[in-house]
């Protein structure tokens, strides 16, 4: 019969995965996935060697020539080339960018072009099946295809937002391709691999909540309107190394000219909570703010000299970085 499957002992079931589960899901999404190169900027051998090219992926999101890809990919590069999985060649043009999420848009002018569909992120499971595509090493190796697990969910590392850790191999030049589940549904671009003696399958991507929260901005705005409180928090000593923790954030400086500082609230309080939401981290704090844009209000609840108070504050558009 072929195949192979997981057994959950605490519940007694077993999931099966057909042999031809990752090929299927494979045939879905390859047809939108493509390789984009062009000219690093700012090395000096950049303009007269032909042979210095960056390369990375991108998933197509639009049929008339939208592709999403990382902003790392993209950022300083010249004369990009991006080439869809029939081998057809077109010239891009970035046109949105967001560092603090690692995403941009490049435009080729294209019709008719097969389309990703993208899944719900937050149904994704620790140890489900995936699926990355991309173009590791080599322009040469386009559209190569690893498959791992999920080996975590909600991770932070040097991130703005939440990434799913996997360990589907994800090199150089994978940067920007789609991690997608059995169904051919992108669950995430990938974005990251940790490199290092004695780390073995350790990639991340960034989840199709944050891709599509970023999409939908670009589209609506020309730029991801990042909300921000007005303020500077720190992190517990156990929120910066990972240790769960329920320790509140505290507030280290006050923007001048903004709500908070017409509210009241003082460099030493202690954050507890943005509306009825506990926050114990930066990261919780940013992906919180996805649902509101600059100018919203919310409330804060604080201890400020020894009194828990709340206080309503009106949010600024911010850079997170």
């Amino acid at each position: 019969m072929g195949g192979e499957g997981t057994y959950a002992a605490d519940t007694g079931a077993f999931h099966y995965i057909a042999p031809s589960a990752v090929p299927d899901a494979v045939k879905k999404v390859a047809p939108a996935t493509v390789g984009i190169i062009g000219k690093p900027l700012g090395s000096s051998s950049a303009s007269d060697n032909r042979y210095n090219l960056a390369h990375g992926t991108g998933v197509i999101v639009q049929s008339d020539g939208l592709i999403i890809t990382n902003a790392h990919v993209v950022k300083d590069m010249a004369q990009l080339i991006v080439v869809t999985a029939d081998g057809k060649q077109y010239a891009g043009t970035t046109t949105h960018m967001d560092e603090e999420s690692d995403l941009a848009l490049v435009k080729i002018e294209a019709v008719g072009l097969q389309t990703a569909v993208f899944a719900d992120s937050s149904e994704l499971e620790v140890g489900e099946t995936v699926v990355a595509i991309g173009t590791p090493i080599s322009f040469a190796l386009r559209n190569s295809v690893s498959v791992g697990v999920v080996s975590g969910m909600d991770r932070s590392l040097h991130s703005t937002y939440r990434l799913i850790q996997t360990d589907a191999a994800i090199n150089p030049g994978n940067s920007g391709g789609a991690l997608v589940n059995l169904k051919g549904e992108v669950v995430g671009i990938n974005s990251l691999k940790l490199s290092a003696a004695g780390i073995d399958g350790l990639g991340f991507a960034i989840p199709s909540d944050t891709v599509m929260y970023v999409l939908q901005h670009f589209l609506a705005y020309g730029h991801v309107k990042h909300p921000g409180l007005g303020m500077d928090v720190e992190e517990s000593w156990a929120a910066i190394v990972g240790l769960p923790t329920d320790e509140p954030l505290q507030i280290a400086r006050i923007h001048p000219g903004t709500s908070a500082e017409a509210a009241g609230i003082s460099e030493g309080d202690v954050l507890y909570s943005i509306g009825n939401q506990n926050v114990q981290s930066i990261v919780d704090l940013n992906e919180y703010l996805k649902q509101y844009l600059p100018g919203d209000k919310v409330t804060l609840t604080l201890q400020s000299g020894g009194d828990i108070v709340q206080k309503e504050i009106t949010l600024v558009e911010t850079s997170l970085n």
